[in-house]
């Protein structure tokens, strides 16, 4: 019987055996060295530090700072007016009660004069930890600063746990280039969340990585959406290099004005219509004739409200520049007019690329490219600008890539690239046989 319901449980991590790690380090320290203080306070603040990459561990290490300072400071002014002005008796008590009530908005108020608004929680967890859980305490200095130091310990302990890496080797003289699709997203549409922060950590280490793919750059900002990368994306199939950060062209491979209008009157002998994706000003423009299929009806209605995407029925090809066309339509059809243009003398100067739709049964796609709009030609003058000399590739077709991804996994790409870019320093410095590392 077919397995229907799959239950995938999910793998410890590194970042809960950090927690064990600081929490227990947390022992030891108070066991040997410090066996006055309150170990619960440094074991929370060590929790709290043990984060997925650095900018994370230090904001949240600063924020804990602040909010055991700002709470600390408010906890002894509390514990002054109770012991020098307060009578303990049911009335001196109950002007206690509303005395430290009164004092949490002072407490918040000041994390936000401050611009800590996220040290809010954590200033209000010392304070009544100090106000009410050890009113009793006979040295209110001597407390306070205790709790400070517990705090700072933990931070300093959680900080090292989480920083603490095996000696290892970076390989910064190789460029990574994966694809997207079936590749590195998950479910055709972002990274998972172990991919997204292991690549960002990567990226700040300084990983030449970068991405690869058929679609346009409008359709890889919400999938990228947070990952920092630092070099240019090749999308358009290898058409074009795109700087993801500045929303700038690097490098195009445009089809010629002369050729453009050949191959439109080469179309229109079909009566089809086509979507030429053009550049003007760095903008991607997609000019149309008239929808003519429900598929291309759908493309263009869930396409043309991208602030991304610009349609148009205008002839813009004196101004703009041409860098691909792309036809949808019954698999027939495009069949016929693949086959018409490969016969041709057009493609001696393009490149076209047919495949059926996966998102409309019984419809195929045909797009056409100048003849050096190719991955591996983007690939070389990525390399040569960035001055390396070797590339390694991920993708899911074999005998295409250098790395194939052969079963869908959206975090085999990363888990693959975090083994060649980071080998422990006494491995083997070799990047052979590099298909073992995927399996």
């Amino acid at each position: 019987m077919k397995q229907i319901f799959a239950v995938k449980i999910p793998k410890i991590g590194m970042r809960i055996i950090r927690s064990s790690v600081a929490v227990f380090l947390c022992f030891l320290f108070y066991n040997w060295f410090r066996k006055d203080g309150i170990i619960f306070y440094s074991q929370l603040a060590a929790l709290q530090c043990i984060q997925p990459d650095r900018e994370n561990m230090m904001a949240k290490a600063w924020q804990r700072t602040i909010g055991t300072l700002v709470g600390a400071v408010f906890g002894l002014i509390i514990l002054l007016i109770d012991k020098n002005y307060i009578e303990p008796n049911l009335a001196g008590n109950l002007v206690y009660d509303i005395l430290v009530a009164v004092t949490i908005i002072a407490v918040i108020y000041v994390t936000l004069l401050i611009h800590k608004r996220d040290a809010s929680y954590f200033s209000c967890l010392v304070f009544l930890c100090i106000v009410v859980v050890h009113i009793g305490d006979a040295n209110p200095y001597l407390f306070v600063f205790n709790r400070v130091m517990d705090t700072m310990i933990g931070i300093a302990i959680g900080m090292c746990v989480n920083s603490f890496q095996l000696p290892r080797r970076k390989e910064k003289d190789i460029l990574f280039i994966s694809g997207m699709d079936d590749t590195l997203l998950m479910d055709g549409q972002k990274l998972s969340a172990y991919s997204a922060v292991e690549l960002n950590r990567m990226l700040a280490d300084g990983v030449h990585f970068t991405v690869s793919t058929m679609r346009t750059p409008a359709s890889l900002i919400d999938p990228l959406r947070g990952i920092h990368l630092k070099l240019p994306v090749i999308a358009m199939d290898g058409a074009v290099m795109y700087d993801m950060e500045k929303h700038e062209y690097l490098s195009t491979y445009v089809i010629s004005p002369g050729t453009v209008h050949k191959l439109q009157a080469f179309l229109d002998m079909f009566d089809v219509n086509y979507f030429m994706n053009l550049i003007l000003d760095d903008m991607l423009i997609i000019q149309y004739k008239e929808l003519k299929n429900p598929a291309e009806k759908d493309i263009y209605d869930k396409l043309h409200t991208s602030p991304y995407r610009n349609y148009t029925k205008e002839n813009l090809l004196p101004k703009a520049r041409c860098i691909y066309f792309m036809l949808i339509g019954k698999q027939d059809n495009i069949h016929q007019i693949a086959d018409a243009l490969q016969s041709s003398e057009l493609l001696h100067t393009l490149r076209m690329v047919t495949y059926p739709s996966n998102d409309y049964p019984g419809y195929a796609y045909i797009k056409i490219y100048n003849e050096n709009a190719t991955r591996e030609n983007m690939i070389a003058y990525l390399k040569k600008k960035i001055g390396v000399q070797r590339s390694v590739t991920f993708g899911s077709i074999e005998g295409r890539y250098d790395v194939v991804i052969r079963e869908y996994d959206s975090n085999k790409v990363v888990k693959v690239l975090k083994k060649m870019y980071e080998p422990l320093r006494w491995s083997r410095k070799n990047t052979n046989g590099l298909n073992s590392l995927a399996k």
